[in-house]
Protein backbone atom coordinates (compact mmCIF):
# COMPACT_ATOMS: atom_id res chain seq x y z
CA UNK A 1 0.00 0.00 0.00
CA UNK A 2 1.32 3.69 -1.38
CA UNK A 3 2.03 5.47 2.20
CA UNK A 4 -0.22 9.00 2.03
CA UNK A 5 1.46 12.19 2.49
CA UNK A 6 -0.22 12.56 6.05
CA UNK A 7 1.53 9.34 6.85
CA UNK A 8 4.66 10.59 5.46
CA UNK A 9 4.51 13.73 7.07
CA UNK A 10 3.83 12.28 10.41
CA UNK A 11 6.83 9.57 10.06
CA UNK A 12 8.65 12.76 9.30
CA UNK A 13 7.52 14.47 12.77
CA UNK A 14 8.23 11.62 14.87
CA UNK A 15 11.49 10.87 13.63
CA UNK A 16 11.98 14.72 14.40
CA UNK A 17 10.91 14.53 17.76
CA UNK A 18 12.63 11.77 18.70
CA UNK A 19 16.12 13.03 17.45
CA UNK A 20 15.28 16.67 19.12
CA UNK A 21 15.59 15.11 22.47
CA UNK A 22 19.04 13.53 21.10
CA UNK A 23 19.78 17.01 20.35
CA UNK A 24 18.93 18.58 23.61
CA UNK A 25 21.71 17.23 24.76
CA UNK A 26 24.46 17.11 21.91
CA UNK A 27 27.13 19.52 23.19
CA UNK A 28 28.77 22.50 21.20
CA UNK A 29 31.39 20.41 19.83
CA UNK A 30 29.29 17.57 18.32
CA UNK A 31 27.35 20.43 17.02
CA UNK A 32 29.90 22.31 15.59
CA UNK A 33 31.70 19.71 13.61
CA UNK A 34 28.24 18.64 12.54
CA UNK A 35 28.55 22.02 10.55
CA UNK A 36 32.00 22.18 9.58
CA UNK A 37 31.98 18.79 8.38
CA UNK A 38 28.87 19.93 6.31
CA UNK A 39 30.99 22.47 4.89
CA UNK A 40 33.55 20.52 3.50
CA UNK A 41 30.71 18.16 2.06
CA UNK A 42 29.21 21.31 0.06
CA UNK A 43 32.44 22.61 -1.12
CA UNK A 44 33.62 18.82 -2.43
CA UNK A 45 29.99 18.92 -4.25
CA UNK A 46 29.92 21.95 -6.40
CA UNK A 47 29.64 20.06 -9.50
CA UNK A 48 26.57 18.03 -8.47
CA UNK A 49 25.29 21.26 -6.63
CA UNK A 50 25.36 23.55 -9.83
CA UNK A 51 23.83 20.22 -11.96
CA UNK A 52 21.14 19.95 -9.60
CA UNK A 53 20.43 23.59 -9.80
CA UNK A 54 20.44 24.12 -13.58
CA UNK A 55 17.88 21.32 -13.80
CA UNK A 56 15.65 23.30 -11.04
CA UNK A 57 16.14 26.58 -13.01
CA UNK A 58 15.47 25.12 -16.55
CA UNK A 59 12.22 24.19 -15.63
CA UNK A 60 11.35 27.33 -13.99
CA UNK A 61 12.22 28.87 -17.69
CA UNK A 62 10.49 26.60 -19.21
CA UNK A 63 7.16 27.45 -16.41
CA UNK A 64 7.76 31.04 -16.84
CA UNK A 65 9.29 32.09 -13.45
CA UNK A 66 9.74 36.00 -13.21
CA UNK A 67 13.44 36.92 -13.38
CA UNK A 68 13.16 37.90 -9.70
CA UNK A 69 11.92 34.17 -8.49
CA UNK A 70 14.87 32.70 -11.09
CA UNK A 71 17.37 35.40 -9.19
CA UNK A 72 16.50 33.83 -5.85
CA UNK A 73 16.77 29.94 -7.44
CA UNK A 74 19.78 30.32 -8.77
CA UNK A 75 22.76 28.87 -7.03
CA UNK A 76 26.15 30.54 -8.03
CA UNK A 77 29.55 29.97 -7.02
CA UNK A 78 28.97 33.31 -4.64
CA UNK A 79 25.95 31.43 -3.16
CA UNK A 80 27.40 28.27 -2.36
CA UNK A 81 30.66 30.29 -0.98
CA UNK A 82 28.35 32.13 1.03
CA UNK A 83 26.54 28.71 2.13
CA UNK A 84 29.99 27.40 2.75
CA UNK A 85 30.54 30.89 5.03
CA UNK A 86 27.52 30.81 7.05
CA UNK A 87 28.02 26.93 8.07
CA UNK A 88 31.31 28.12 9.27
CA UNK A 89 30.00 31.25 10.85
CA UNK A 90 27.28 29.81 13.11
CA UNK A 91 29.57 27.00 14.11
CA UNK A 92 31.99 29.97 15.12
CA UNK A 93 28.95 31.83 16.99
CA UNK A 94 28.38 31.34 20.76
CA UNK A 95 26.30 28.21 21.87
CA UNK A 96 22.58 30.15 23.44
CA UNK A 97 21.84 26.30 24.62
CA UNK A 98 22.38 25.97 28.37
CA UNK A 99 23.54 29.52 29.36
CA UNK A 100 21.75 30.41 32.82
CA UNK A 101 20.57 34.22 33.62
CA UNK A 102 19.38 36.35 37.07
CA UNK A 103 20.46 33.62 39.54
CA UNK A 104 19.25 35.41 42.62
CA UNK A 105 18.14 33.82 46.24
CA UNK A 106 14.61 34.22 47.32
CA UNK A 107 13.46 35.08 51.07
CA UNK A 108 12.76 31.13 51.80
CA UNK A 109 16.46 30.66 50.36
CA UNK A 110 15.53 28.88 47.00
CA UNK A 111 17.64 30.14 44.05
CA UNK A 112 15.47 31.11 40.75
CA UNK A 113 16.94 31.69 37.42
CA UNK A 114 16.42 30.84 33.71
CA UNK A 115 18.48 28.81 31.05
CA UNK A 116 18.20 29.19 27.65
CA UNK A 117 16.86 25.82 25.94
CA UNK A 118 16.17 24.46 22.20
CA UNK A 119 12.23 25.33 21.36
CA UNK A 120 12.56 21.07 19.95
CA UNK A 121 11.46 20.75 16.23
CA UNK A 122 11.07 23.76 14.26
CA UNK A 123 9.00 23.19 10.51
CA UNK A 124 10.41 25.70 7.92
CA UNK A 125 8.38 26.34 4.60
CA UNK A 126 10.17 27.94 2.35
CA UNK A 127 10.44 29.00 -1.62
CA UNK A 128 12.54 29.30 -4.23
CA UNK A 129 15.33 29.99 -2.41
CA UNK A 130 18.10 27.19 -1.75
CA UNK A 131 20.87 28.60 0.42
CA UNK A 132 17.61 28.94 2.34
CA UNK A 133 18.23 24.77 3.27
CA UNK A 134 21.48 25.65 4.76
CA UNK A 135 20.55 28.80 6.74
CA UNK A 136 17.82 27.48 8.83
CA UNK A 137 19.28 23.79 8.98
CA UNK A 138 22.55 25.06 10.62
CA UNK A 139 20.65 27.46 12.91
CA UNK A 140 18.52 24.99 13.87
CA UNK A 141 21.38 22.82 14.41
CA UNK A 142 23.53 24.92 16.46
CA UNK A 143 20.37 26.05 18.81
CA UNK A 144 19.57 22.36 19.44
CA UNK A 145 16.20 22.09 17.46
CA UNK A 146 15.58 19.10 15.34
CA UNK A 147 13.91 20.36 12.11
CA UNK A 148 12.02 19.35 9.10
CA UNK A 149 12.62 21.54 5.71
CA UNK A 150 9.67 21.86 3.17
CA UNK A 151 11.47 23.90 0.24
CA UNK A 152 9.67 24.67 -2.76
CA UNK A 153 8.91 22.48 -5.60
CA UNK A 154 10.94 24.73 -7.88
CA UNK A 155 14.08 24.13 -5.72
CA UNK A 156 13.61 20.25 -5.22
CA UNK A 157 16.81 19.39 -7.23
CA UNK A 158 19.13 21.66 -5.50
CA UNK A 159 17.67 21.21 -2.01
CA UNK A 160 18.02 17.03 -1.94
CA UNK A 161 21.54 18.03 -3.00
CA UNK A 162 22.53 19.94 -0.07
CA UNK A 163 20.73 17.58 2.10
CA UNK A 164 23.01 14.81 0.68
CA UNK A 165 25.70 17.41 2.35
CA UNK A 166 23.61 18.45 5.70
CA UNK A 167 23.56 14.48 6.53
CA UNK A 168 27.35 13.95 6.21
CA UNK A 169 27.36 16.53 8.78
CA UNK A 170 25.23 14.94 11.12
CA UNK A 171 26.71 11.38 10.38
CA UNK A 172 30.56 12.48 11.06
CA UNK A 173 29.29 14.12 14.13
CA UNK A 174 27.00 11.07 15.17
CA UNK A 175 24.17 13.13 15.23
CA UNK A 176 20.60 11.25 14.35
CA UNK A 177 19.46 11.75 10.68
CA UNK A 178 16.37 13.28 11.30
CA UNK A 179 17.67 16.26 13.14
CA UNK A 180 17.74 17.79 9.47
CA UNK A 181 14.95 16.68 7.38
CA UNK A 182 14.17 17.59 3.67
CA UNK A 183 10.92 16.79 2.81
CA UNK A 184 11.07 14.72 -0.89
CA UNK A 185 7.25 15.32 -2.02
CA UNK A 186 6.26 18.57 -3.94
CA UNK A 187 2.58 17.50 -3.20
CA UNK A 188 1.29 20.65 -1.52
CA UNK A 189 -0.82 18.48 0.44
CA UNK A 190 2.96 18.04 3.00
CA UNK A 191 2.30 21.47 3.65
CA UNK A 192 -1.05 21.11 5.07
CA UNK A 193 0.14 18.37 6.97
CA UNK A 194 3.22 19.47 8.23
CA UNK A 195 0.82 23.05 9.88
CA UNK A 196 -1.26 20.94 11.87
CA UNK A 197 0.72 18.62 13.54
CA UNK A 198 1.67 20.11 16.94
CA UNK A 199 2.28 16.69 18.59
CA UNK A 200 5.03 16.32 16.83
CA UNK A 201 6.41 20.56 15.51
CA UNK A 202 6.43 22.60 18.06
CA UNK A 203 7.03 26.36 15.66
CA UNK A 204 6.44 26.85 11.97
CA UNK A 205 8.94 29.38 10.18
CA UNK A 206 7.27 30.67 6.87
CA UNK A 207 9.71 31.90 4.06
CA UNK A 208 7.23 33.35 0.85
CA UNK A 209 4.97 35.45 -0.63
CA UNK A 210 2.13 36.54 0.88
CA UNK A 211 -0.43 34.01 -0.29
CA UNK A 212 1.54 31.43 1.21
CA UNK A 213 2.47 33.27 4.95
CA UNK A 214 -1.35 33.88 5.16
CA UNK A 215 -2.62 30.70 4.04
CA UNK A 216 -0.01 29.53 7.04
CA UNK A 217 -0.86 32.02 9.09
CA UNK A 218 -4.74 31.33 8.83
CA UNK A 219 -4.48 27.35 8.45
CA UNK A 220 -1.33 26.33 11.22
CA UNK A 221 -2.23 24.71 14.12
CA UNK A 222 1.15 25.15 15.12
CA UNK A 223 2.64 28.54 16.72
CA UNK A 224 3.63 30.55 13.60
CA UNK A 225 6.85 32.83 13.31
CA UNK A 226 6.34 34.62 10.21
CA UNK A 227 6.79 37.96 7.88
CA UNK A 228 4.47 39.49 5.13
CA UNK A 229 6.43 41.57 2.87
CA UNK A 230 8.68 43.28 2.63
CA UNK A 231 7.94 46.84 1.96
CA UNK A 232 10.80 49.11 2.56
CA UNK A 233 11.30 52.80 2.58
CA UNK A 234 14.33 55.00 2.49
CA UNK A 235 13.12 58.49 3.79
CA UNK A 236 15.60 61.47 2.91
CA UNK A 237 15.23 63.98 5.37
CA UNK A 238 15.76 67.97 4.71
CA UNK A 239 18.82 67.76 6.59
CA UNK A 240 20.29 64.85 4.84
CA UNK A 241 23.76 64.84 3.19
CA UNK A 242 22.74 64.38 -0.29
CA UNK A 243 25.47 62.87 -2.00
CA UNK A 244 25.23 60.08 1.06
CA UNK A 245 21.37 59.99 0.35
CA UNK A 246 22.14 59.20 -3.44
CA UNK A 247 24.66 56.13 -2.66
CA UNK A 248 22.31 54.70 0.30
CA UNK A 249 19.02 55.19 -2.11
CA UNK A 250 20.98 53.48 -4.95
CA UNK A 251 22.38 50.82 -2.86
CA UNK A 252 18.89 50.04 -0.74
CA UNK A 253 17.11 49.33 -4.31
CA UNK A 254 20.03 48.36 -6.70
CA UNK A 255 22.08 46.00 -4.59
CA UNK A 256 19.43 43.13 -5.28
CA UNK A 257 16.21 43.59 -6.52
CA UNK A 258 14.66 40.24 -4.90
CA UNK A 259 15.40 40.48 -1.55
CA UNK A 260 13.32 41.34 1.67
CA UNK A 261 15.67 44.12 2.61
CA UNK A 262 15.24 45.97 -1.15
CA UNK A 263 13.78 49.56 -0.64
CA UNK A 264 10.84 49.48 -2.59
CA UNK A 265 9.41 53.16 -1.95
CA UNK A 266 11.37 56.54 -1.67
CA UNK A 267 10.39 59.46 0.56
CA UNK A 268 11.77 62.49 -0.01
CA UNK A 269 11.33 65.96 2.10
CA UNK A 270 10.15 68.44 -0.13
CA UNK A 271 12.68 70.56 0.65
CA UNK A 272 15.56 68.52 -0.80
CA UNK A 273 13.35 66.94 -3.92
CA UNK A 274 14.31 69.64 -6.75
CA UNK A 275 18.02 68.99 -5.33
CA UNK A 276 17.67 64.99 -4.64
CA UNK A 277 15.60 63.88 -7.22
CA UNK A 278 17.54 64.33 -10.56
CA UNK A 279 20.35 63.05 -9.53
CA UNK A 280 18.95 60.08 -8.36
CA UNK A 281 16.59 59.46 -11.17
CA UNK A 282 19.32 59.48 -13.47
CA UNK A 283 21.28 57.00 -11.51
CA UNK A 284 18.22 54.61 -11.21
CA UNK A 285 17.60 55.22 -15.07
CA UNK A 286 21.19 53.98 -16.08
CA UNK A 287 20.33 50.38 -13.97
CA UNK A 288 17.07 50.36 -15.70
CA UNK A 289 14.86 50.52 -12.78
CA UNK A 290 11.38 51.91 -13.91
CA UNK A 291 9.77 55.02 -11.28
CA UNK A 292 6.53 55.42 -10.28
CA UNK A 293 6.11 59.18 -8.58
CA UNK A 294 3.73 61.07 -6.65
CA UNK A 295 2.45 64.08 -8.30
CA UNK A 296 4.86 66.58 -6.83
CA UNK A 297 7.77 64.17 -7.68
CA UNK A 298 6.75 64.28 -11.39
CA UNK A 299 7.32 67.99 -11.49
CA UNK A 300 11.14 67.54 -11.08
CA UNK A 301 11.28 64.22 -12.97
CA UNK A 302 10.12 62.18 -15.46
CA UNK A 303 8.11 59.33 -13.68
CA UNK A 304 5.09 56.91 -14.41
CA UNK A 305 2.13 58.30 -12.01
CA UNK A 306 1.99 56.18 -9.01
CA UNK A 307 -1.49 54.82 -7.87
CA UNK A 308 -2.34 54.17 -4.42
CA UNK A 309 -1.57 50.44 -4.76
CA UNK A 310 2.17 51.17 -5.36
CA UNK A 311 2.57 52.23 -1.63
CA UNK A 312 1.66 49.67 -0.17
CA UNK A 313 3.26 46.90 -2.96
CA UNK A 314 6.63 44.61 -2.60
CA UNK A 315 7.90 44.81 -6.39
CA UNK A 316 10.91 42.19 -5.97
CA UNK A 317 11.88 44.00 -9.23
CA UNK A 318 13.84 47.06 -10.94
CA UNK A 319 10.69 49.06 -9.96
CA UNK A 320 10.58 52.06 -7.64
CA UNK A 321 7.74 54.19 -6.34
CA UNK A 322 8.68 58.02 -5.00
CA UNK A 323 6.63 60.34 -3.06
CA UNK A 324 7.42 63.77 -1.60
CA UNK A 325 6.63 64.42 1.66
CA UNK A 326 6.39 67.46 3.64
CA UNK A 327 7.49 66.67 7.11
CA UNK A 328 9.19 63.76 8.79
CA UNK A 329 5.81 63.36 10.74
CA UNK A 330 4.23 62.87 7.20
CA UNK A 331 7.20 60.72 6.63
CA UNK A 332 6.79 58.12 9.31
CA UNK A 333 2.71 58.07 9.34
CA UNK A 334 3.17 57.22 5.50
CA UNK A 335 6.16 54.50 6.96
CA UNK A 336 3.56 53.11 9.54
CA UNK A 337 0.66 53.27 7.31
CA UNK A 338 1.87 51.90 3.95
CA UNK A 339 5.01 49.49 5.20
CA UNK A 340 4.77 46.09 6.08
CA UNK A 341 7.15 46.77 9.56
CA UNK A 342 10.27 45.42 8.21
CA UNK A 343 12.95 47.98 7.97
CA UNK A 344 12.91 51.62 6.74
CA UNK A 345 16.04 53.98 7.34
CA UNK A 346 16.25 57.54 7.48
CA UNK A 347 19.37 59.57 5.80
CA UNK A 348 19.58 62.95 7.96
CA UNK A 349 22.58 64.77 9.83
CA UNK A 350 20.01 65.58 12.12
CA UNK A 351 20.39 63.81 15.89
CA UNK A 352 16.62 64.39 16.61
CA UNK A 353 15.07 63.99 13.47
CA UNK A 354 17.04 60.45 13.51
CA UNK A 355 16.45 59.61 17.29
CA UNK A 356 12.33 60.17 16.88
CA UNK A 357 12.90 58.01 13.62
CA UNK A 358 14.49 55.45 15.45
CA UNK A 359 11.67 55.68 18.37
CA UNK A 360 8.14 56.17 16.26
CA UNK A 361 8.94 53.66 13.21
CA UNK A 362 7.17 50.50 14.03
CA UNK A 363 9.58 47.92 12.20
CA UNK A 364 11.51 45.32 13.33
CA UNK A 365 14.85 47.09 11.81
CA UNK A 366 14.58 51.36 11.64
CA UNK A 367 18.25 52.76 10.27
CA UNK A 368 20.20 55.56 10.29
CA UNK A 369 22.21 56.42 7.15
CA UNK A 370 22.34 53.02 5.95
CA UNK A 371 20.77 51.23 3.47
CA UNK A 372 17.80 48.62 4.10
CA UNK A 373 19.49 45.87 2.40
CA UNK A 374 21.59 45.32 5.16
CA UNK A 375 18.48 44.08 7.06
CA UNK A 376 20.36 40.01 6.99
CA UNK A 377 21.28 37.91 9.58
CA UNK A 378 24.60 37.70 8.22
CA UNK A 379 25.23 41.20 8.12
CA UNK A 380 23.98 41.51 11.85
CA UNK A 381 26.45 39.06 12.53
CA UNK A 382 23.72 36.18 13.24
CA UNK A 383 25.51 33.64 10.83
CA UNK A 384 22.84 33.06 8.88
CA UNK A 385 18.92 33.84 9.31
CA UNK A 386 15.82 31.56 9.69
CA UNK A 387 13.93 34.79 8.37
CA UNK A 388 12.83 38.01 8.85
CA UNK A 389 9.71 38.54 11.64
CA UNK A 390 7.76 40.73 11.64
CA UNK A 391 5.74 39.96 14.78
CA UNK A 392 6.22 41.39 18.23
CA UNK A 393 6.16 37.83 19.76
CA UNK A 394 8.19 35.51 20.15
CA UNK A 395 10.71 36.97 17.89
CA UNK A 396 11.29 40.15 15.84
CA UNK A 397 13.96 41.41 12.61
CA UNK A 398 16.44 38.65 12.02
CA UNK A 399 15.73 35.29 13.69
CA UNK A 400 19.42 33.84 14.59
CA UNK A 401 20.01 31.66 17.30
CA UNK A 402 18.96 33.33 20.33
CA UNK A 403 15.15 33.67 18.41
CA UNK A 404 15.32 29.59 17.62
CA UNK A 405 15.47 29.23 21.81
CA UNK A 406 12.87 29.45 24.22
CA UNK A 407 13.85 30.30 28.13
CA UNK A 408 12.72 28.14 31.46
CA UNK A 409 12.95 29.03 34.61
CA UNK A 410 15.34 26.87 36.63
CA UNK A 411 14.63 26.48 40.60
CA UNK A 412 17.68 25.28 42.94
CA UNK A 413 17.20 24.30 46.75
CA UNK A 414 18.53 22.55 49.84
CA UNK A 415 15.61 20.83 51.22
CA UNK A 416 13.58 24.61 51.69
CA UNK A 417 9.85 23.92 52.73
CA UNK A 418 6.75 26.06 51.75
CA UNK A 419 5.51 27.62 54.79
Amino acid sequence: MTESVLDYMIRLGRAAREASRLLARASTAQKNQALLAAAVALDQARPSLIEANEQDLAAGRAVGLEPALLDRLALTPARIDGMIAGLRQVAALPDPVGSIRDMGYRPSGIQIGKMRVPIGVIGIIYESRPNVTIDAASLCLKSGNATILRGGSEAIHSNRAIAVCIQKGLADAGLPAAAVQVVETTDRAAVGALITLPEYVDVIVPRGGRGLIERISQDARVPVIKHLDGICHVYVDEQANLEKALRIAVNAKCYRYGICGAMETLLVHEQVAADFLPGFAAALEEKGVEIRGCTKTRTVINAQPATEEDWSTEYLAPILSIKVVQTLDDAVAHINHYGSHHTDAIVTEHLGHSQRFLAEVDSSSVMVNAPTCFADGFEYGLGAEIGISTDKLHARGPVGLEGLTSEKYIVIGDGQLRS
